[in-house]
């Protein structure tokens, strides 16, 4: 980091010049911000883009965050001196760190993050995109074979839905719509630019609950907006990176809901969490998901059962209270991803079926049990009743009952009903 910034500083140096007693990297920034602002005869304009990218990439080690907030911290803290030779300064970054703050000398700077005013600056709204892409959403529909509102309306499942502020307009995310009019197809753009390794390795040392973050979370804008290292809750930095997006808000209580924005995010997290809970690779996820519901559609429950297994070869873990909940949440990822392709509910409260499968000709309504039978599986469909919202679809209803074994670590059998 220090190499880079100094590398800068340099290139501004042979412009502006160099003080004899400019020796720090905060030293030499504060000289050419002076020495720029006497030649020009106006205020500096300093933009900085991603300000807190050292900090992310040292997270989990924590000398390494200390020398690099040190660092930043005398960098940045020679603005406040400087008031006098500036005229603007911008800065964005993923995340607001608490406590550890580069900024916290700096008591000229606003946090616009989530002010009104700027809610739709970082997007493009409903009312832009109608106005200003028409001709690339015509021929984005005759690729489609759409109708322009259907390919629009499309667009808003896969690209809208960032809330950067409560009861303000969804705004769409720019890289995706301009790469989807580009490219004149629907994808997952935005994880193609990859996903911060240190999301990775957040989620995987606070072992959250992914069955919670998928469903929505609700919090006081105190526990998302500032990201607290000590707190090991990955929901701030998932927020501040655009994992998730404000969804509602409660305003009695000053709640919020976070939940994904969109369809790319949604089921591109999921694809790309899934090869850290299961034993199927990235590259296989498409092939195994797209098997699961063609399987599904044509009726043939005991392939669809075989391939899952797939999912718990080689597990790790042994299978006790504490590590229950990975288990279910790979029956949960399993059923998500098929989300995008079929109507897949999967839930984990209870009173509900563990899944429920719809395509058009069947309705799957699936039990596990841990360390239980096939026939008691069976049997608390029946007792629950999860079929009777279903008996007038005109559908085949099927109820699946499974057996997880703790010793195999793995399905262990499964009985299928063909109502």
């Amino acid at each position: 980091m220090v190499e880079i910034l100094s590398r800068h500083l340099t290139q501004w140096e042979l412009k502006y010049g160099k003080g004899e007693d400019e020796e720090t990297l905060s030293g030499r920034f504060a000289g050419v911000i002076r020495r720029a602002s006497e030649q020009a005869g106006c205020g500096v304009v300093v933009l900085v883009d991603e300000y807190d990218k050292p900090l992310l990439q040292a997270l989990g080690n924590e000398t390494l965050t200390i020398e690099y907030r040190n660092t930043l911290k005398a960098f940045y803290g020679v603005l406040k001196s400087l008031d006098g030779h500036l005229k603007f300064v911008f800065l964005t970054g993923v995340t607001k760190f608490a406590h550890v703050s580069v900024f916290s000398d700096l008591n000229q700077l606003v946090d616009i993050s989530m002010n009104s005013d700027y809610a739709a600056i970082c997007g493009i709204t409903s009312e832009e995109l109608r106005s200003n892409f028409i001709p690339e959403l015509e021929v984005l529909s005759l690729e489609m074979n759409f109708a322009l509102d259907e390919t629009i309306h499309q667009m808003k499942l896969k690209y809208d839905g960032y809330h950067f502020r409560e009861e303000t307009p969804g705004i769409f995310n720019p890289f995706s719509v301009l790469n989807c009019l580009h490219t004149r197809r629907f994808d997952n753009y935005w994880f193609q630019t990859g996903t911060p390794t240190f999301l990775v390795e957040l989620l995987k040392k606070s072992d959250y609950d992914l069955r919670l973050l998928l469903e929505g979370v609700e919090m006081r804008a105190s526990a998302f907006s500032e990201y607290r290292m000590e707190a090991n809750n990955p929901i701030p930095l998932l927020y501040q990176s655009g994992y998730l997006t404000i969804k509602g808000y409660d305003k009695e209580f000053a709640l919020y809901t976070l939940a994904f924005p969109n369809e790319e995010v949604k089921y591109g997290f999921v694809d790309f969490i899934t090869p850290f809970y299961t034993a199927v690779t990235e590259d296989e996820n498409g092939f195994y998901i797209g098997k699961f519901v063609r399987e599904l559609r044509a009726g043939n429950v005991d392939a669809f059962m075989n391939r899952l297994k797939a999912f718990f070869a080689d597990f790790p873990y042994e299978l006790n209270e504490k590590t229950e909940r990975h288990y279910q949440v790979v029956f949960y990822l399993v059923f998500k991803l098929m989300g995008q392709f079929c109507d897949a509910e999967v839930h984990s409260a209870r009173g509900r079926a563990d899944a429920v499968v719809k395509t058009s000709d069947y309705i799957y309504v699936f039990e596990f049990k841990l360390n239980g039978t096939t026939e008691e599986a069976l049997q608390q469909i029946d007792d629950k009743g999860y079929l009777i919202p279903y008996q007038a679809d005109g559908r085949r209803l099927v109820k699946v009952g499974a057996s997880f074994s703790a010793d195999e670590r793995n399905i262990a059998g499964w009985e299928v009903i063909f109502n």
